[in-house]
């Protein structure tokens, strides 16, 4: 596996959004992965959450961090969290 390297704006968004770095780093490890704008890809997987996010039950969580990756690593520029 290749080194995974945060960016500044993706380390701050993590908490923000309600992930950790391990979550993000599962999914780029083992998510499903999909082009996205400037060459960069999104990564998707689903984690099983039952519990409230911002007053609201959700079952599952969906954590999607976006990535550019080069020969020598992974660099995770931003991060989604998505509620489902």
């Amino acid at each position: 596996m290749k080194n995974l390297r945060f960016t500044r704006h993706a380390l701050l968004r993590c908490p923000q959004r309600g992930k950790n770095q391990e979550e993000v780093r599962e999914a780029v490890q083992t998510g499903s992965r999909e082009s996205a704008k400037e060459d960069r890809l999104i990564c998707r997987k689903n984690f099983e959450y039952n519990a409230d996010w911002q007053g609201t039950f959700y079952r599952i969580k969906q954590v999607a961090p976006v990535i550019v990756e080069t020969d020598t690593e992974i660099v995770v520029i931003t991060v989604y969290t998505f509620y489902l």
